[in-house]
C-alpha cells in the first residue's frame, strides 16, 4: 500500500440535520469551525447537514422534500448569462 495516501486527522465529529434537529456521533476527518456539546458532556466539532436518513423522502416514507436553497435559484444562478 502507498504510504500517507489516506488521512490521519480522524476524530469523533457530530453530523446534525437541521431539518428535524436529529444528531449523531461518528468519526470523520472533516473540517469545521463549529462545535456543540454532545449528550457525554464533551464538546465535538459540528457539521450541519440539510437531509439525512431521518429526514429524506425515500427513508421516511413521505414524499414531502423540504427544499432549504430553491432548486430554482440554484439553477438559474448556475446557467445564467454572464
Amino acid at each position: 500500500m502507498k504510504k500517507d495516501l489516506h488521512p490521519t486527522s480522524y476524530r469523533p465529529v457530530v453530523f446534525k440535520d437541521m431539518s428535524n434537529d436529529y444528531a449523531f456521533l461518528t468519526k470523520s476527518c472533516i473540517e469545521t469551525k463549529e462545535t456543540i456539546e454532545w449528550e457525554d458532556g464533551n464538546e465535538y466539532p459540528l457539521v450541519k447537514l440539510e437531509i439525512s436518513h431521518t429526514s429524506h423522502p425515500f427513508y421516511t416514507g413521505k414524499m414531502k422534500l423540504i427544499d432549504t436553497a430553491g432548486r430554482i435559484d440554484k439553477f438559474r444562478n448556475r446557467y445564467a448569462k454572464k
